[in-house]
């Protein structure tokens, strides 16, 4: 006689949810979104099918509709023209610039959110690098007051959370401590800890035109063969205050978020990336997979893998359902 029949907690839709062991909530969710220049610009990003780039005035609206989903936490990236770009990324930290003043207004408008922010060089700069270039180099250490420099306006604007994505060795410490010693002792730190050198980034890269001019990344994110190197960029974070770690891409390194969810106290990030996104809604459009299906399949087996946060171009998707 069988006497285990795992079938029995399958049996009925009310039992397979007394029993499901990973719940998603919209809770979990950053909606990233792109900002430009300029007043009532609202452009979708061509290889990102309901995703767009938006004005202040537009994003604002973008962010109430958000919020009545239940949505509280958002992202935002700057999408900058060539002509304000330069080797150096002054326009970052430029009191001026059109990113510091959206980001105003946002937490303005609605100082109860959760305002993110991306510090990296290479929105602003004519190279397309994360880091200063120098005879084709990336230079990693000069690199690094250009990140503090952004890091302070960004705060000082009302970031709650910067995200610096750059993948510069020690820049996690070296802005917490020009974050504390400028006042910012309550502005976040998520870090790009496990950034992977990927091909699933290139959708986001259209949305900002951001693409290196010459080369690659591979020289500062990580190798995709690689694991316990995640190990040690994550327990350097964390030594340099780090109050989250992040794993990016998320769908193909969800190894990598087990690992440093079991290895860090802290809350694990991951970053459902661009590509990933689009490869779903490029299928779904074909008719060749359910896309709805596949987007919860996906948001939950991020989940399932140990993220706490999960930063999704499906939020507001996913919260349309609730």
């Amino acid at each position: 006689m069988q006497y285990r029949r795992p079938r029995r907690n399958r049996k009925s839709a009310s039992v397979r949810e007394l029993v499901e062991e990973t719940s998603l909530s919209t809770k979990d969710l950053i909606f990233p979104l792109f900002l430009i220049d300029g007043q009532k610009k609202k452009i979708e990003v061509d290889s990102m099918p309901g995703i767009y780039r938006f004005s202040i005035d537009q994003m604002l609206l973008e962010i109430e509709s958000c919020l009545k989903l239940g949505i509280q936490a958002f992202d935002v990236f700057p999408a900058y023209p060539e002509s304000l770009k330069d080797p150096f990324a002054k326009e970052s930290h430029n009191p001026e610039t059109f990113y510091l003043q959206g980001l105003r207004a946002i937490k303005k408008e609605f100082p109860e959110i959760c305002l993110m922010s991306d510090v990296a060089m290479d929105p602003y700069s004519s190279d397309g690098h994360d880091g200063i270039v120098q005879n084709g180099k990336i230079l990693n250490d000069e690199t690094l007051e250009i990140l503090a420099k952004m890091s302070l306006a960004q705060a000082d604007a009302g970031v709650d959370i910067l995200g610096p994505s750059d993948m510069m060795d020690g820049r996690v410490g070296y802005i917490r401590e020009e974050l504390d010693s400028h006042g910012f002792t309550d502005v976040s730190i998520m870090s790009y800890t496990a950034k992977y050198a990927s091909a699933f980034y290139g959708p986001f890269r259209d949305a900002l035109d951001s693409a290196p001019k010459f080369g690659d990344k591979k020289t500062y994110q990580m190798n995709p063969a690689n694991s316990q190197e995640a190990l040690i960029e994550a327990d350097l974070d964390m030594e340099e205050g780090a109050d989250f770690l992040m794993v990016k891409p998320a769908l193909s390194y969800l190894d990598i978020i087990k690992l440093l969810q079991d290895n860090f106290p802290l809350p694990i990030a991951a970053y459902n990336v661009s590509g990933e996104y689009s490869m779903i809604k490029a299928s779904a459009e074909k008719g060749w997979i359910d896309g709805e299906r596949a987007m919860l399949e996906v948001l939950t087996s991020i989940k399932r893998a140990g993220a706490k946060i999960i930063l999704t171009y499906f939020a507001k998707e996913f919260a349309s359902l609730k």
